[in-house]
């Protein structure tokens, strides 16, 4: 009877242990499923994503309400692993690179001139006083055929009076003796070379009176720039009076300096830019380029002529002259998605879903917002266009160094 009931014992205890241990069981299996649960889901702030929290609740550092974020695969040492929200938030864009047009341009400065070929000198063809100005103004216009001045002159005079006296000479004598027809000629002559027109030499022979002041007119257009005398003054046979230039063609001049020169092509078309003007640009010929430089400033000239119908542009303007440089293929991507500092220049691209990696790169041509990389990318590389110093920025933040730290090129 007794070893019944102790072998019944027995088998109960059993029961209990066998039920206990499959509890236990459960209850770990509960406990380590909840663990995992933790372990992938975790609540973050928007604003600050190093905030990383079990529970929900608000931000310990700005008070906001903690949002629902599930971890995924922990990225690689090198790599950079950002939320949807995270990328959203930074404005990081991606775009796949290929070759495409890059060429360089070149800008130099440059000022308005006169178009030298279209100026004119308008000088005295007899030494005399000059009795009448009829223009006496720096920029006033003259029309070609207008009086410009009026001369006394001695010699003039005098030869006025000899082809008035062999008019007379010969209606009263005949060329029985004398061929005054040729003396006459003569004197004509003289009075053409010293600038007299054929209207004022036939005004002689019908008044057969000479006055004692010519009046010389202009033999070209253009706006005074010089005036070389004033009224009342001698001149000399071949003294300048005025200069005038003609305003409907004006150079450009630039200056270019020898480092520079290598990229100017003399037959390129040059598009030129006035700043006082917004808006208005000419395109023209490359007509000139100095052979000379100027030893002491190291600069060369460069020259090109553009209308001016309008006469709205004015000798002494600034201008902007842009040259293109020879256009070639090459990959480039815009100025603010590659990062430079001491070590070199660098760009992130992505690796994976949300996962970004820094590569080094080499540069070369900046055109504008473009700079051209001439190593460190393929074609068909997904390369972080806009945040790029936004992601930088994040993993020195979680990983506390530079990504390429200790890198060379």
């Amino acid at each position: 009877m007794l070893q019944t009931v102790f072998k019944s014992i027995i088998i109960i205890t059993s029961v209990i242990t066998i039920l206990f241990t499959a509890n236990s069981c459960s209850n770990k299996k509960q406990v380590h499923q909840h663990t995992e649960k933790e372990v992938t889901t975790y609540y973050t702030c928007s604003m600050h994503p190093q905030v990383q929290q079990p529970n929900p609740g608000n931000c310990p550092i700005c008070g906001m309400k903690l949002i629902k974020a599930e971890k995924t695969a922990k990225p690689k040492p090198d790599e950079l692993l950002l939320s949807d929200q995270q990328i959203r938030l930074g404005n990081i864009t991606v775009d796949t690179i290929g070759n495409s047009i890059l060429g360089d341009e070149t800008v130099l400065p440059a000022t308005i001139n006169f178009n030298q070929r279209l100026s004119n000198i308008i000088s005295s063809r007899v030494m005399g006083r000059i009795e009448r100005l009829h223009f006496k103004n720096v920029g006033d216009y003259v029309a070609k055929g207008q009086n410009l001045f009026d001369i006394y002159s001695e010699e003039l005079n005098n030869a006025k009076q000899e082809y008035i006296l062999a008019i007379q000479q010969q209606k009263e004598l005949g060329n029985s003796i004398i061929d005054f027809q040729q003396l006459i000629q003569s004197a004509r002559n003289k009075l053409q070379l010293w600038g007299m027109s054929n209207a004022q030499i036939n005004q002689l022979s019908k008044s057969k009176n000479a006055p004692t002041t010519t009046s010389f007119y202009s033999n070209a257009s253009g706006y005074i720039t010089s005036l070389d005398v004033k009224e009342g003054e001698y001149v000399m046979e071949g003294g300048s009076v005025v200069q005038l230039a003609d305003l409907s063609t004006l150079w450009v001049e630039a200056q270019v300096y020898t480092s520079e020169l290598s990229k100017i092509d003399p037959n390129e078309t040059a598009m030129v830019k006035i700043p006082d003007m917004p808006g208005t640009q000419f395109n023209g010929k490359i007509e000139f380029v100095n052979p000379e430089i100027n030893t002491e400033t190291r600069i060369n000239l460069i020259r090109i002529a553009i209308p001016n119908a309008n006469h709205h542009l004015k000798p002494g303007m600034p201008a902007y002259v842009y040259i293109k440089g020879t256009q070639r293929n090459a990959i480039s991507l815009p100025i603010d998605a590659v990062i430079r500092d001491g070590n070199g220049a660098t760009v992130w691209i992505k690796t994976g879903k949300n996962t970004f990696k820094s590569k080094m790169v080499q540069v070369g041509l900046e055109v504008e917002n473009r700079i051209e990389i001439t190593g460190g990318l393929n074609a068909g590389d997904v390369v972080v266009t806009t945040g790029a110093y936004l992601i930088n920025s994040e993993y020195i933040f979680k990983n506390g160094a530079k990504p390429m730290d200790g890198m060379k090129m």
